[in-house]
């Protein structure tokens, strides 16, 4: 397995360099995309796992490296954005920032959401990553958000004339300068992770991450050692959000924040097509940033395409030289009900609020706007509220 999986990594390779060719942008998302799936692989990096542990086994573990991540992510986006906007006047948001309005749409999107990943057993990045290892109701999962993306797309327009339209776009650097902004996110992440530490006090048994030492100390053992490290144990989780958080800030370098669900919803729009029910075209999304619902063009490889797929691989090529793929069929029917509606949930969530833990949340939150943490804070209720429907389900 592990032959298989440097032979996929060199066919990655040879993929990037052909999709270099379709456009510097497509091969670039293409190699962000198979290094995001690989360490959400290797850290078990999973957003529905971080929420649903806090209310189902009271630990915060994963959630720390979320916070983590974020950290690093918002002191990166800081930079940028005050190259990009100088001067943060109200009215002015950095390009590309995932700032979207604030308002019912992100709260009833992020309930939803969080509802609906734990019931699904991941979020749609965690989908992603779990199909590339071979899990057979993430890809039931998977095909209930494009149905919730797809009805989203098709009552965009009521939410935009009802209220989104008229919902107030919040960038903290707006009325409190970069530092302040920066310095409030961070003081928030940290209250939020003393809080986390408070919780697990209480409620959670901690299981401490032990790795495993090294056999010897000449070269090729060290060498092993390496190897295995990287490829063949699990990462701390920590280490996967610290390293997300970087390559959340490159790929901003590069072009734009980290977004999933944006193209997807590319995607189920050419199946509401195919189907018979094609979407109308969409009020004022030309106007908000973040994962905004889109039609799609007449472009068939993009570099959001790229980027999504390449998670998918990603994943696969760290499950393969890890030696843990394999084809996982759920051992109960009602796996595959819960996990269609889990993902019509999150569809339809992530259509409304614009984005999904990702690009309404890891990434929303270092872009300094309020609406990641409306949006965050939404996840944790619809999580508590999934949680205990779990709870009674035998």
């Amino acid at each position: 397995m592990t032959l298989a999986g440097v032979v996929l990594l060199a066919l990655a390779g040879v993929a990037g360099i052909l999709l270099t060719e379709v456009g510097r942008e497509v091969g670039l998302f293409w190699a962000f995309g198979l290094a995001f799936g690989f360490v959400l692989q290797r850290s078990r990096f999973c957003f529905a796992s971080a929420f649903r542990d806090l209310f189902l086994f009271g630990s915060g573990r994963i959630m720390k490296g979320i916070l983590a991540g974020m950290a690093v992510a918002t002191l990166g986006f800081a930079v940028l954005m005050s190259k990009m906007v100088p001067n943060p006047l109200p009215g002015v948001i950095a390009p590309e920032a995932h700032v979207v309005p604030v308002g019912i749409h992100l709260i009833l999107g992020g309930i939803l959401f969080g509802f609906g990943m734990v019931q699904a057993g991941g979020c749609i990045s965690g989908s992603l990553y779990r199909i590339g290892e071979g899990y057979v109701a993430s890809w039931v999962a998977f095909g209930g958000i494009l149905g919730g993306l797809g009805l989203a797309l098709h009552s965009w327009n009521w939410w935009w004339r009802f209220h989104i339209g008229r919902a107030p776009m919040i960038w903290i650097p707006s009325f409190a300068g970069y530092a302040g902004a920066t310095i409030l996110t961070l003081f928030l992440l940290l209250c939020a992770y003393l809080l986390i530490l408070w919780w697990e006090s209480t409620k959670g048994v901690i299981l401490p991450e032990v790795p495993a030492g090294a056999k010897g100390t000449d070269f090729l053992h060290r060498l092993q050692d390496l190897w295995e490290k990287v490829f063949r144990r699990g990462w701390p989780v920590v280490t996967g959000g610290v390293t997300l958080g970087v390559l959340n800030i490159l790929l901003y370098v590069a072009h734009m924040p980290w977004g999933i669900t944006g193209e997807i919803s590319r995607w189920a729009a050419g199946f509401s097509r195919l189907a018979g029910f094609p979407p109308p075209a969409l009020l004022g999304v030309d106007q908000l940033a973040g994962c905004t619902l889109t039609l799609g063009g007449n472009r068939l490889i993009t570099h959001t395409l790229t980027l999504d797929v390449g998670m998918v691989a990603g994943s696969l090529i760290g499950a393969l030289l890890a030696g843990e793929f394999r084809i996982r069929i759920p051992p109960h029917p009602r796996r595959y009900a819960q996990a269609i509606l889990g993902g019509i949930l999150m569809g339809y969530g992530a259509g409304i609020a614009m984005g999904c833990t990702i690009g309404a949340f890891f990434s929303a939150i270092p872009s300094l706007g309020l609406n990641g943490w409306v949006f965050g804070l939404s996840l944790l209720a619809g999580a508590y509220g999934g949680v205990q429907v779990l709870k009674r389900i035998p």
